[in-house]
């Protein structure tokens, strides 16, 4: 019995010295080396921090482009999507909702052509980007409501459109934060 529990208790002592104590050290280490060293990337205007580059933003004023739907209200202590089966009836009139309010402030668009995330939530609640479509689609409506020319904000979406990761991983995205501060200093005459 000795001949197993002593290697057992080392074995032991040595993964709890790894796990808790090498490995959240290391984690942390490569944390400081990152944008805003651990503590996620803030995104300022006139030296005012106005919100953090991973965290997505509720914008539902014409005037701006709109961020994905969020199951969590946006609140990253409550990240987390809906949870809800794509055939729960309940999940299908929160879609039907968004569908609906999309069209109505965005009148020359059809139902089909709206991308699927801007009415559906993200597994996060917290995603920050969209596609250069979702973010295209919404043009129209900002170049009304802003009286500019849809080129010019169509060269804006994709002056901020940042492609794969390498090259190859995961798809084209647009942040919307900061996508809406760059369109705010087009509208006042910057850029």
């Amino acid at each position: 019995m000795k001949k197993y529990i002593l290697p057992g208790l080392k074995l032991s002592a040595v993964f709890i010295v790894l796990c808790s104590g090498i490995y959240p050290l290391l984690i942390a280490a490569v944390g400081k080396l990152t944008p805003g060293g651990g503590k996620g990337e803030t995104v300022s205007v006139n030296g005012k921090v106005v919100g953090y580059a991973n965290i997505g933003q509720k914008f539902t004023e014409d005037k701006y482009f709109w961020s994905r739907p969020s199951a969590a209200a946006y609140n990253a202590a409550a990240s987390g999507g809906s949870n809800k089966a794509p055939s729960n009836p309940d999940y299908l009139k929160d879609v039907q909702t968004h569908i609906d309010s999309f069209l109505a402030h965005n009148p020359g668009v059809k139902k089909e052509d709206i991308p699927a995330e801007l009415v559906t939530y993200s597994g996060s609640g917290l995603d920050p980007d969209l596609s250069p479509a979702g973010a295209k689609i919404q043009v129209a409506r900002i170049a009304a409501v802003r009286h500019l020319d849809r080129d010019k904000l169509n060269a804006l979406v994709d002056r901020y459109t940042q492609g794969p990761l390498l090259g190859i991983l995961g798809p084209s995205k647009v942040n919307v934060l900061k996508l809406n501060i760059a369109l705010d200093e087009l509208s006042h005459g910057g850029r």
